[in-house]
């Protein structure tokens, strides 16, 4: 896999939105000295920070994560996956399982260890979502209720549904998702 330069893509999503970084400053609550050094390399953003700056580019938050090539290859080989690691074990994983995230549909598989949520606090974002649990069982934190669910169990999120994944058992889980628009 090719080494993505988040620092360039960030630079480039908002050269993009005609932005200044004082203005992306504005609309994050980041402050300007922060994003410059981000955008420069000089500090790495922590995936809170990268949420607002998505946001406020109205982009999902994986383009930061891939590397602008266009290409023709249409199949995703397993062992060739784009991949965000989020947790500091660098266990709790997305794999993006379309060839990137450009399309009109993202399709993601979520690797969620024993004991670990994809999130400390409920999350939304604006594109709708189906999920199919392929392996073990997870809570989804949906709103104010808490859903079971188990292998072969599916469920369906509507747009801007604050929520989180949460395995509490001791065992991985791991659950396929898509989303539309893409928006991670």
């Amino acid at each position: 896999m090719n080494e993505v330069n988040i620092s360039k893509n960030i630079s480039e999503y908002r050269k993009g939105k005609n932005l200044t970084i004082k203005e992306l400053a504005n609309l994050t609550g980041v402050t300007s000295s922060l994003l410059s050094q981000i955008e420069k390399g000089t500090a790495n953003p922590s995936i809170n920070t990268l949420k607002q700056i998505s946001k406020a580019l109205d982009i999902p938050l994986f383009n930061f994560f891939i590397n602008d090539v266009p290409t023709e290859d249409l199949v995703v080989r397993s062992d060739n996956r784009k991949k965000i690691i989020f947790s500091e074990s660098d266990s709790f994983a997305y794999e993006l399982l379309t060839p990137d995230s450009k399309g009109s549909i993202e399709f993601m598989l979520m690797k969620i260890p024993p004991k670990e949520s994809s999130s400390e606090e409920l999350f939304s974002h604006k594109g709708e979502e189906v999920a199919y649990v392929t392996k073990g069982s997870v809570n989804l934190h949906l709103m104010s209720t808490v859903i079971e669910l188990n292998c072969g169990d599916s469920v369906k999120i509507p747009p801007r549904s604050n929520h989180k994944w949460e395995n509490i058992t001791n065992f991985y889980c791991e659950v396929i998702f898509a989303v539309t628009p893409p928006s991670f």
